[in-house]
């Protein structure tokens, strides 16, 4: 067995299931057809094979994520990387810290603001912008009644219009979601060779 990684990390583990994962060639049609929502047309990792235990939640779950994450207008998709870090950050959920950050990384071509994020957290020395959007979600995650007017206004400050702040809003709430999936169904243990 493989040891959990604890520490926040921008190369992405692999996740061990602790909910057996369906296997694709004994799905039912209904778990079939779920999985055709999938994001990735090459392969369905564990975790969506976990999800598909339940076909109702699976079908409802990755098209919703795809709009939050992936839809056109408002937030830049970076951006929305930093509100799911910053969920991920205060969730403690190491897999998908990973991840995020490394969209991020790729997405912004610059590797620098997560590396200060998970050194420094809330308190990390970013453009005025990014410390608004990573203030915010921090704050929104730890609980929802910490991210006050005054964390709004400093968004509209920044430059954030509403779609953008709704675009926040929604990228770092669906985290508070899928940490708690992806932290008690299974680990983030490192890549074998």
């Amino acid at each position: 067995m493989s040891d959990t990684i604890h520490e926040f990390t921008t190369t992405i583990p692999h996740w061990q299931p602790r909910v057996k994962p369906i296997k694709l060639d004994e799905a039912t049609p209904e778990q079939l057809d779920a999985l055709k929502v999938t994001p990735s047309n090459t392969k369905v990792s564990d975790y969506v094979l976990v999800l598909a235990n339940d076909v109702e939640t699976l079908k409802v779950r990755t098209p919703l994520f795809n709009a939050i994450m992936y839809n056109r207008g408002g937030m830049s998709r970076a951006e929305r990387e930093i509100g799911a870090t910053a969920a991920s950050v205060v969730n403690r959920c190491v897999y998908c810290a990973a991840v995020h950050a490394s969209r991020y990384n790729q997405l912004a071509k610059d590797e620098e603001v997560m590396k200060r994020i998970f050194a420094k957290g809330e308190d990390a020395d970013l453009d005025p912008r990014q410390s608004a959007i990573l203030r915010f979600a921090t704050r929104l995650s730890k609980a929802p009644s910490e991210a006050s007017e005054s964390d709004m206004q400093a968004l509209r400050e920044a430059g954030l219009n509403d779609e953008e702040i709704l675009d926040l809003i929604l990228s770092a709430s669906l985290f508070g979601w899928a940490n708690r999936l992806m932290h008690t169904l299974g680990d983030p243990v490192a890549k074998q060779d």
